[in-house]
């Protein structure tokens, strides 16, 4: 259920746009659901069609959404190719420390400090 609240400093847009992208990232829209008509949902939510149709242009453009001609808007499965690469690429990091004999809390350490701060060389505990 998307609920836009007019007394919010957020756009419409973009409250429309962070509601439909959590409900993608969290599952709650299965990839390949059809999403409704720009027109529809506009009318269904009280706003204008540009809003929704801006929403729906930037959830296309983070590739969690793809429009097909004449079909509509569909839930992209973009969202699930990136948990698979990040699964391959944790099983082959995981492979690396395995065979470097790194204990798994440095292992941990190192991932964390990347994903922090770009960098592969936390400091020791």
């Amino acid at each position: 259920m998307i609920v836009i609240d007019s007394a919010s400093p957020v756009p419409p847009f973009e409250q429309l746009r962070a509601q439909l992208a959590r409900q993608i990232r969290s599952h709650t829209l299965a990839v390949g659901t059809r999403l409704p008509t720009i027109r529809r949902l506009a009318a269904n939510l009280g706003l204008a069609a540009n809003t929704v149709g801006r929403a729906y242009r930037e959830l296309e453009e983070a590739g969690l959404i793809e429009t097909r001609r004449a079909a509509g808007s569909f839930v992209a499965a973009a969202g699930e190719k990136g948990r698979e690469q990040a699964r391959r690429a944790a099983a082959e990091y995981a492979a690396v420390i395995a065979g470097a004999g790194i204990d798994t809390d440095e292992a941990i350490r190192i991932v964390r400090a990347a994903l922090t701060n770009g960098t592969t060389t936390p400091s020791s505990p």
